[in-house]
């Protein structure tokens, strides 16, 4: 009898060490809670940050520490874009150009440089996995989560940056994760919101959303992340993170990917909604996904055992095979591996990297007229709403950068203005050079009309546009930087106030 109770006991904790595997949860607050040390140590494989847990370099240094302490071998995640959705600098915002200033810098020795000085960044950090690149094409203009995350809406530039931008930072022993598989660009939903339906044929998809996922994976990416994205030309029924035939015969089969598949955050409604968590964490894993992130505010004691508790009851009752679970757990412990092995243990300190050549290379600056006006400007900042991937407290404008050059410089910031709140602004800086900055405008009507009425009264106005830039170029002068990041903020204020003064 203690034989057999001993070997039962036995077959459940390796259950439960697989089962724990793969598993990469979030958690709250900046030091390490007693429920994840004690998770760590008995075999958790994986943990996701947010920039909830990182505050300030010798903070996250130490967090990190604590962490490999419990478990030397655990895959430490987060999402560093090095764009508008940075994890590292969310509370300055990041001092690198996005990937849509990439693509439109198009210098791929500028991409993979910027790309390992990300990578370093997290080195030093104690970082091994990157929820990084988004490879997306933004090819859909009412597309609300991609934007300036993209490389681009031509699918061989984007895959040709995707690539440099893999290499660079997996030169820097980071393990790169490219996103949103099988491609969330054409899309009109946000998968934060809501499951999207991607309605292209398999060979439109074959053309465009692929095409880059076949460059990173020639590139030797480490990860592939999965979108919770239903694509009927693959799998009527069931969106891609749980998706057999996406994960399986498309992905692994056809374009011949070995390495780590993980989810998008499984809490997210697109697909929680209808499996719950427990219910999506088995079926990802049973259609081929390697690793579960689970992030948001959902990451906590009780749900994290009510995944490990519900992948091993399916284990028992077969609805996901031992070996699939296995396998899985493989692939994680493949990562961990191949980071420990390019771990640089003297990474370099900060340096440049290319990132301002970068951003400048990718300022674009269209001069009708001189802007009306004398002194130091007045600036008008249209706030718009962003996707749940930028983070709210990550600043963003011309207003502090631009104060910065032309002392006495004035700022507003409107949200969804009122006519009389944009009288009154607008009054406010009569007589003075009027710069309106926007964060992809022409995806907002409401947007688009306070322009229009702005530049009614003043024709000879400034308008900035520090997200993807539409068809329209209004203003006197107008300036496209492709990304909100405050080194490409920087930049076109320099650019800015070097016109004014002239």
């Amino acid at each position: 009898m203690t034989s057999w109770v001993t070997s039962r006991n036995a077959e459940s904790s390796e259950l439960a060490g697989l089962a724990d595997a793969v598993l990469q949860p979030g958690f709250k607050g900046t030091t390490l809670p007693d429920w994840v040390r004690k998770r760590l140590a008995a075999g958790l494989g994986g943990i996701a940050l947010y920039s909830r847990n990182l505050v300030e370099k010798g903070q996250i240094e130490a967090l990190t520490a604590a962490i490999r302490a419990e478990n030397p071998d655990v895959i430490l995640a987060l999402d560093e874009e090095g764009g508008d959705v940075t994890r590292l600098e969310a509370f300055t915002g990041s001092s690198r150009p996005g990937n849509l200033a990439l693509g439109a810098a198009d210098d791929l020795v500028l991409t993979r440089s910027v790309a390992q000085g990300i990578g370093r960044d997290l080195a030093r950090a104690g970082v091994n996995l990157n929820y990084a690149p988004v490879v997306d094409i933004d090819s859909g203009l009412d597309n609300p989560v991609v934007g300036t995350r993209a490389f681009g809406a031509d699918p061989e530039l984007v895959a040709r940056h995707a690539a440099s931008w893999v290499t660079g930072l997996q030169a820097a022993g980071v393990a790169g994760c490219a996103k949103h598989f099988p491609g969330h660009g054409a899309t009109a939903v946000d998968s934060h919101d809501a499951l999207p339906t991607v309605e292209l044929s398999a060979e439109e998809l074959s053309v465009t959303a692929l095409v880059p996922y076949r460059a990173v994976i020639a590139a030797g990416v480490k990860a592939i992340m999965t979108g919770h994205l239903l694509v009927p030309a693959y799998d009527a029924g069931a969106p891609a993170t749980v998706s057999a035939p996406i994960m399986m015969r498309l992905l692994r089969e056809e374009l011949g990917f070995e390495g780590l598949i993980v989810t998008d955050g499984i809490e997210m409604p697109a697909v929680s909604a209808a499996y719950g968590l427990g219910g999506t964490a088995v079926r990802a894993l049973a259609a081929g996904a390697d690793a579960l992130c689970v992030g948001g505010e959902n990451a906590t004691p009780g749900v994290v055992g009510l995944l490990r508790n519900s992948i091993m009851a399916a284990v028992n009752d077969g609805t996901l095979p031992e070996e699939r679970l296995a396998e899985a757990a493989a692939r994680v412990r493949a990562v961990s591996s191949w980071a420990a092995r390019h771990r640089d243990p003297f990474p370099r300190l900060p340096g440049d990297d290319g990132a301002e050549a970068a951003a400048r290379r990718a300022l674009r600056v269209s001069v009708r007229r001189p802007p009306a006006g004398s002194g130091p400007p007045h600036v008008i900042e249209l706030d718009a709403p962003t996707n749940l991937a930028v983070d709210p407290v990550t600043p963003w404008g011309l207003g502090l950068p631009l104060s910065r050059l032309l002392p006495g410089t004035t700022v507003v910031r409107l949200s969804a203005p009122d006519t009389r709140d944009l009288d009154e602004a607008v009054r406010a800086g009569a007589g003075r050079p009027l710069v309106i900055v926007l964060r992809t405008a022409y995806r907002h009507a409401h947007l688009t009309g306070t322009v229009d009425r702005i530049l009614a009264r003043v024709p000879d106005a400034v308008v900035a546009e520090l997200g993807v830039p539409g068809e329209q170029v209004p203003g006197a002068v107008h300036v496209a930087t492709f990304s909100a990041t405050t080194l490409c903020g920087e930049i076109a204020a320099e650019a800015l106030a070097n016109l004014l003064r002239s």
